[in-house]
């Protein structure tokens, strides 16, 4: 990696867990990354998978960072914050990344300064296997050098996608950080129904989850709009078809809407609460 910055997490749960294993299994190294978390367990962990520095002192592996995460709860980050304010002279020099939900980049601006770069990411949960989809917004003050360091870091973990605004980001939750639930709700009833239809749990799930990782795989090696890959599996008066009829008979396009606009009113309705 061309644009290597030594840089701290605040919170060593399973996203940065994640991000710091691909970081170091995608060749970062593990002498510029540093960890801090209250407890020693997860840190240890960290230190015994990957080398990296660890502490359970916030202050300490932000002294040696130019690049900080936040990754501690929501509900926990406006005292981390002020901790930080407080103690760290030179807040100024580094870009904060955040990776807490619903918090936005102005709130941060009151909790860290007017003059802190922040970039906001909001990671999927396929980002714990290394398959996922990071959301990204910036306030104006981070340069485009800033933005270059932190694609590479999140593309460790799946791909990037820069939004032009937060309500982007709010839009991406609802779809990409939300999607997961809404295959798993689809691939549940899926197996159901084959099991219903006297195939045992295990063939089932086996069935259906191979056909929904083929299906993705697909996906992601055609040029073609999804659309008309659905088309290239349907033909005309097959049983596809027939089942294709009775989804959309159903309105599922109707309900995939409404269940996005859903969970996006909801991700705005969350912002408020900071």
């Amino acid at each position: 990696m061309a644009n290597t910055r030594n840089i701290a997490f605040i919170g060593a749960g399973n996203m940065p867990q994640s991000i710091i294993g691909g970081m170091v299994r995608g060749g970062y190294p593990a002498s510029a990354i540093y960890a801090s978390n209250p407890s020693r367990p997860k840190l240890d962990t960290l230190a015994q998978k990957h080398g990296i520095h660890t502490s359970q002192d916030n202050l300490e592996v932000v002294k040696q960072a130019d690049v900080i995460v936040l990754s501690v709860k929501p509900q926990l980050m406006a005292d981390v914050c002020a901790h930080l304010r407080e103690h760290v002279s030179d807040l100024a020099d580094k870009l904060v990344i955040t990776i807490a939900a619903g918090i936005r980049i102005e709130k941060y601006h009151q909790y860290l300064g007017d003059n802190v770069r922040i970039v906001r990411v909001m990671p999927n949960t396929p980002s714990l296997v290394g398959e996922g989809v990071s959301g990204l917004a910036a306030d104006p003050q981070v340069t485009q050098d800033d933005k270059d360091f932190v694609t590479e870091v999140f593309d460790y973990v799946g791909k990037t996608i820069w939004v032009k605004d937060e309500d982007g980001i709010d839009v991406l939750g609802a779809v990409a950080g939300s999607g997961p639930a809404y295959f798993f709700e689809f691939m549940a009833g899926l197996q159901q129904v084959a099991e219903e239809l006297g195939f045992s749990s295990e063939d089932a799930r086996a069935m259906v989850q191979q056909t929904a990782l083929g299906a993705a795989q697909m996906a992601s090696q055609s040029d073609l709009s999804l659309v008309e890959l659905r088309k290239q599996v349907t033909s005309k008066g097959g049983s596809t078809a027939k089942g294709i009829e009775a989804y959309q008979a159903a309105g599922l396009d109707d309900i995939s809407a409404r269940a996005v606009k859903a969970a996006v009113a909801r991700n705005q309705e969350m912002a408020k609460l900071f």
